[in-house]
This record gives structure tokens, C-alpha cells and sequence, in this order.
């Protein structure tokens, strides 16, 4: 991007801005696909639940119903329960096997569905059933709850990121000028765009700080 707006304008600190920006976009890549996947998550650990409960109710052991969830599950989480399968065949360590699981869904949902089959496991009962159906109601409410807050969100931060970048475009408009160029490369005009880009960055980290939802934290890891 720095080479780009260079070329386009010949204006080295206007330039030099705009390459911090293309500069900071692969970490803002990666902290949106990061909450995405989140939000896919949080959107079929219901299912995930609903499965492990029938998979109880008819009768079949907890390291089956968890292998099972490698073909009968959501396609976005086949793969860890398909590692786990692969694990406990080879090594038959359940607590073990659901210790990698953990660290392979990363999730804090999946660790709660983690250690409550674990203390089934492990101490037995006759409540599991009906604890992961109270579990997948919970999640479902949840998810409604935040999918709704989520997108009122949504407009804020819209609006955050519209009112940040609004500027910033037409600087770049105006540095297509003649007449501009000098002024934007001079110590004053230097100066300018610092306090402008400093005063940004605080006004849209202190927006997004007041419009963010709690996230779930992982207290089981």
C-alpha cells in the first residue's frame, strides 16, 4: 500500500501513513477470522450437545459418543473429535484423550462439555443425559441473547469504523493535489497527521472498548 499511494500521490508522509495502515490490516485479518470462528462455534455447540445426549440415551459409552461426532457432528468440529477418535483407538487414555481435545477445540464451551464428561466419567451417574440437554438449552439462549446484542453492535462499530476512516479518505483525495503536497510534507503537516492518526486510533479503541460484549473466558483449560 505504501508503494501504491507513493506512486499515486509522491507525497512520502502520506505515503508512510497509509503504510501503517496496509501494514496493521493482516493482524485485523486474523482478530476478524479469529471472531468468526468464535461465533461459528458458538453456533453449533447446541447441536454438538443434542448429539452427545442421544448418543448417551441410547445407550452408547462416552469415548463412542464423542468418536461419533467425527461424521455425525458439525462439519466445522469433525476434525478434533476425529483426532480424539483416532487417539483413544490407539491408546484407550480416555481422560488423557480429552485432555488434547481441549486444547485442540480451544474453546471455553468445549471445556465445560469436556470436564462434565470427564466427572461422568469418572464418578458415574444417571444425570448426564438430562444435565447436557439443561447444557444445550442454556447454549441456545445464549447464542439468541448475543446473536441479538451482536448485531445492535454491529452499527455501532460500523459507524466507529466509518467515522475513523472518513478522514483518512480524504486525506488521500487531497494529496492528488499539487497545491497540497507541500503542505502535507512539511514539519506542520507531519505534525498534523500524527495528532489526527493518534486521535483516531484512541477514539475508535475507546469505542470499541464501551461497545464490547464480555467474552467467554476458558477458567477450565
Amino acid at each position: 500500500m505504501l508503494v501504491v499511494v507513493l506512486l499515486t500521490t509522491g507525497t512520502v508522509t502520506v505515503s508512510l501513513v497509509f503504510g501503517l495502515f496496509g501494514f496493521a490490516l493482516p493482524y485485523a485479518q486474523v482478530r476478524r477470522l479469529a471472531g468468526r470462528r468464535t461465533a461459528d462455534l458458538r453456533e453449533v455447540w447446541p447441536e454438538v450437545v443434542d448429539n452427545l445426549a442421544s448418543a448417551v440415551r441410547a445407550g452408547m459409552s462416552l469415548p463412542e459418543a464423542l468418536s461419533a461426532l467425527s461424521t455425525r457432528g458439525p462439519e466445522v468440529l469433525r476434525a478434533p473429535f476425529g483426532r480424539f477418535a483416532a487417539e483413544y483407538r490407539s491408546t484407550g487414555r480416555f481422560s488423557a484423550c480429552l485432555d488434547r481435545l481441549k486444547d485442540d477445540l480451544a474453546d471455553p464451551v468445549g471445556d465445560r462439555i469436556v470436564e462434565t464428561l470427564r466427572v461422568a466419567r469418572e464418578v458415574g451417574g444417571t444425570d448426564l443425559g438430562r444435565v447436557l440437554r439443561t447444557l444445550a438449552t442454556f447454549l441456545r439462549e445464549d447464542a439468541r441473547a448475543r446473536a441479538e446484542l451482536e448485531t445492535r453492535q454491529g452499527w455501532v462499530v460500523s459507524a466507529a469504523r466509518l467515522a475513523v476512516a472518513a478522514p483518512w479518505v480524504v486525506l488521500l483525495l487531497l494529496a492528488t493535489q499539487s497545491t497540497t503536497l507541500a503542505a502535507y510534507d512539511s514539519a506542520l503537516g507531519t505534525g498534523i497527521l500524527l495528532v489526527g492518526g493518534a486521535v483516531c486510533v484512541v477514539a475508535y479503541r475507546l469505542m470499541l472498548r464501551i461497545g464490547r460484549l464480555p467474552q467467554d473466558v476458558r477458567v477450565l483449560q
